[in-house]
């Protein structure tokens, strides 16, 4: 992630770390410096510099023993003489604790020198080979031999007085070598750790001036161009591009600007046509209004009409209620002569069967004399042909035998015809009977028919009744419908009125959106309005 898309928090949380990081490592070199300085100086004071002293304190002891040696030498009063042998002592005992003390301190230098120690060495060789000396030429004067102690102060003292004084000479020369070396040690180191602690400060100063600026700079930005997209919406210019060049707060905001402004743009434009849409709703509201008004002015009056036609219905409707009553008498009386008409259809259609059955009897009884007449006209010709035989003698039985042929014959023919008769009287009472049948059912129908009919007639007199009840309620609706028109039509005119306001108020509302600027033609939507 680019180091602008990163959160403020993020920025001066690292710029804070950054210089945070720098100051401690200025503090840690700092600290290491006046660590090394106070080492050094410690090691100064207690080193270089107390060997010094101690190196210095040695020379002083040998001087002051040698001058108490020598005054001891030459001193005349016995008091003088102790007194010196007594500082001869002590500066020679000053002499010893400050060598053993300078080798101690050599012993425990964190730094050992050879030079140093090989000059400490010099310094006490000499010292063994002059304390002999010193002490011969103490006994010497203690003796009261003066001659031979200023001779071995010349001859033997002062030669290794000279090597001794020489040897803490050349040790404190050593010595102030070694702390100016150290000095200068210390200056370089010095001017080192300045120059590194500058360096540190001018790049923390630069990391902060750098990271404050680039911070600064892209906060003003940002900000800078909010106030810019601000400025533009307060003046009503939604068309402003807002440019979001990172991914912080400052492009957040720039973002949310934006989404801000689009959907200010949705709004204005949504409240715009809602607006245009109001005022052309309210003119057509308005108009509509308007007919509403001559139409409830119109329907009021046919409403009037309508209380008049609704009043004669009324008549009509109970007179059609009398009529029903008159017809359900009529349906009714009319059942009953259907029902009597139908029994009596029953008892004719029994008298059909009983009729065809007869005439089935009588078939058969015509059947057994065409048998009967066929078994004459046999017997006939029996007898005729028996008479042929008998010839003469039954000439007269063949004329009874030829009439009763005869006889039988017109018997068959006339039981034949009664016959044919008896089937067509029977095909026609066939007939009849299925036309009686039909007509029983027929009747059975036209009594159900009639009874529906009665049943109907009875509810149509009833739902009469209702109706009468009904168009006497609705005639009661219609002059309440009468009076709600007649306050319909004040409730219109008041309603034509608020709708003409608000057509007003619409296009107030047009005119105080379309100060707003967020797409080509959307102001111009006010002149076609008005």
């Amino acid at each position: 992630m680019a180091f602008r898309d990163l959160s403020v928090k993020t920025k001066l949380a690292i710029n804070f770390g950054v210089l945070t990081a720098l100051l401690l490592a200025v503090a840690a070199s700092g600290l290491v410096a006046l660590s090394n300085a106070n080492t050094q100086f410690s090691q100064y004071v207690n080193g270089l510099s107390a060997r010094a002293r101690v190196a210095e304190h040695v020379r002083t002891s040998v001087d002051r023993r040698a001058i108490a040696a020598r005054n001891l030498v030459i001193a005349g009063r016995p008091q003088d003489a102790d007194a010196e042998y007594a500082s001869v002592l002590q500066a020679h005992k000053d002499v010893d604790t400050n060598l053993q003390k300078l080798g101690a301190m050599l012993a425990a230098s964190p730094e050992p020198n050879a030079t140093a120690n090989d000059l400490y060495a010099r310094i006490q060789e000499i010292e063994r080979q002059y304390t002999p000396v010193a002490l011969t030429i103490v006994q010497l004067a203690r003796e009261q031999k003066r001659d031979e102690a200023i001779a071995a102060i010349i001859e033997k003292c002062n030669p290794l007085l000279l090597q001794l004084v020489q040897a803490t000479q050349a040790y404190s020369d050593f010595t102030e070598q070694r702390a100016q070396a150290s000095i200068e040690d210390a200056t370089a180191q010095f001017e080192r750790q300045r120059a590194m602690l500058l360096a540190f400060c001018l790049l923390s100063a630069a990391v902060a001036l750098g990271t404050a600026y680039t911070i600064t700079v892209r906060l003003t930005r940002a900000l800078k161009q909010a106030v810019e997209v601000a400025d533009h919406i307060a003046d009503g210019d939604l068309s402003h591009r807002v440019d979001i060049l990172a991914k912080d707060e400052t492009g957040q905001l720039l973002m949310a600007l934006r989404n801000m402004q689009d959907k200010l743009g949705g709004i204005v434009g949504t409240v715009r046509e809602n607006a245009v849409a109001v005022a052309s709703a309210s003119s057509e509201i308005a108009e509509g209004n308007h007919d509403l008004s001559r139409r409830t002015e119109q329907q009021a009056s046919a409403l009037q009409q309508t209380a008049a036609s609704m009043e004669e219905l009324g008549s009509t409707v109970q007179h059609n209620a009398a009529n029903a009553q008159n017809a359900n008498q009529l349906a009714l009386q009319a059942s009953e002569v259907a029902t009597r008409g139908g029994g009596v259809v029953e008892q004719v259609v029994e008298t059909m069967k009983g009729i065809q059955v007869s005439s089935s009897r009588i078939a058969d009884i015509i059947g057994v004399i065409d048998g009967i007449a066929f078994q004459t006209n046999i017997l006939a010709l029996n007898a005729a042909v028996e008479s042929a035989r008998a010839g003469e003698q039954g000439r007269g039985f063949a004329v009874v035998a030829a009439e009763v042929r005869s006889l039988a014959g017109r018997s068959a023919a006339a039981a034949k015809e009664i016959k044919s008769l008896i089937e067509a009287s029977a095909e026609q009472v066939a007939r009849g009977t299925a036309l009686v049948g039909d007509a029983g059912s027929t009747m059975v129908e036209i009594v159900g028919a009639v009874k529906r009919v009665s049943a109907l007639m009875n509810e149509i007199s009833y739902a009469t009744d209702e109706q009468n009840q009904g168009m006497q309620q609705v005639g009661g609706s219609v002059t309440l419908m009468d009076e709600m028109t007649q306050q319909n039509a004040a409730l219109v005119e008041q309603s034509a009125a608020a709708a003409s306001g608000l057509r007003l108020q619409a296009e107030q509302l047009v005119r105080a959106v379309s100060v707003f600027r967020h797409g080509p033609g959307a102001p111009g939507q006010l002149l076609a309005l008005q």
